[in-house]
């Protein structure tokens, strides 16, 4: 893995000119970047802070079949609006995309262009490394909700939701986001205790331990779940579809390229169930901000809490490509850049 520097100004943005030649060969150039000017209906961010997630990195190396180049990647931010419509200049905002830093110029630079319409007020109570760093996990836990219905039910008190890998950083929004709601959650995880934050108490099913299906049912008085968030592959398939409820949803996030998993027909149509397959790659930065502010009062009042990120987990954009190896490696604490 290398990167080269280009400059000695002090405004620059990560450039990835191809894809890269292999997993271990992964090419970002440091490039000057100047402002640039807001075009007609466009606005232009100062990025504070932008978090490297595993979808950047895997952008990076050609593995999203949409990623071209070249391009500044990077898909989360947070940041000062310093051009565009007079009334909103020294916002400060965040946002994320699936476009940004995948097929358009991203948030690993220190000028980002958007849409007027991308631009939203990031909550006060949040510093700009937590705004920069809630983007793309948030935003695939909220569309799984959304496109399941889950958000329709205005009282979720008598709803089961079970997040399966909830140690994850995804598990971890959808366990916030469920418990915010009012319904049951039960966390499927490696560990006894619950990763992150939760505003209601959560049900905690340790995988490796118990049969993870017998003891969501013996959880649910043997009804089993409502919605299911799958955030690990097809680990947790069969156990999801023995633990669904009467006309229960399982999402999913993640699968292994021309992975098959068995398929229960019967029991997939006798239980009225429905599948729902989240790629929030085809959510632009438009549609991800307007799920992000839809969020934005769970944050203001503290039912929802940004990740932490520790200091070291901080970096410039000089030191880039260790974010991009701990990423790659499967680096499970926020990592964000400083442009």
């Amino acid at each position: 893995m290398s990167i080269q520097m280009q400059s000695d100004q002090s405004q620059h943005a990560l450039r990835v000119l191809e894809k890269a030649a292999g997993m271990d060969v992964l090419a970002l150039q440091l490039v000057e970047q100047v402002q640039p000017s807001a075009e007609a209906g466009q606005a232009v961010v100062r990025v504070k802070s932008a978090a490297v997630n595993p979808s950047d990195v895997k952008a990076t190396l050609g593995i999203m079949p949409k990623a071209v180049f070249p391009r500044n990647p990077g898909r989360d931010f947070a940041g000062l609006v310093v051009d565009g419509p007079p009334h909103l200049l020294g916002l400060e905002v965040w946002g994320s995309g699936g476009d940004v830093g995948i097929t358009r110029d991203g948030s690993h630079a220190a000028f980002l262009q958007l849409p007027v319409a991308a631009i939203a007020a990031k909550p006060t109570r949040l510093t700009m490394d937590e705004a920069g760093a809630v983007g793309v996990p948030f935003v695939t836990a909220y569309e799984g909700f959304r496109r399941c219905g889950f958000f329709e039910d205005a009282d979720a008190s008598n709803k089961t939701v079970v997040v399966m890998g909830a140690n994850g950083k995804v598990g971890q929004a959808a366990v916030q986001l469920a418990a915010r709601s009012g319904a049951r959650v039960v966390a499927v995880q490696r560990h006894a205790e619950l990763e992150g934050h939760s505003s209601a108490p959560v049900d905690i099913v340790q995988a490796g331990s118990v049969d993870i299906a017998t003891r969501i049912l013996e959880l649910t008085g043997g009804k089993g779940a409502d919605v299911i968030f799958n955030t690990v592959d097809s680990v947790y398939f069969e156990a999801a579809q023995k633990a669904m409820a009467k006309g229960a949803s399982q999402i999913f996030i993640i699968a292994t390229k021309g992975q098959t998993v068995p398929f229960d027909v019967f029991s997939f149509y006798r239980g009225m169930h429905s599948f729902y397959g989240i790629d929030t790659l085809a959510l632009d930065v438009v549609q991800s901000c307007q799920h992000l502010q839809a969020m934005r009062a769970g944050f203001e009042d503290g039912s929802l809490k940004p990740f932490p990120v520790a200091a070291v987990d901080a970096l410039p954009l000089s030191q880039a490509m260790r974010a991009y190896r701990r990423v790659l490696a499967g680096e499970n604490q926020r990592m964000v850049l400083h442009p």
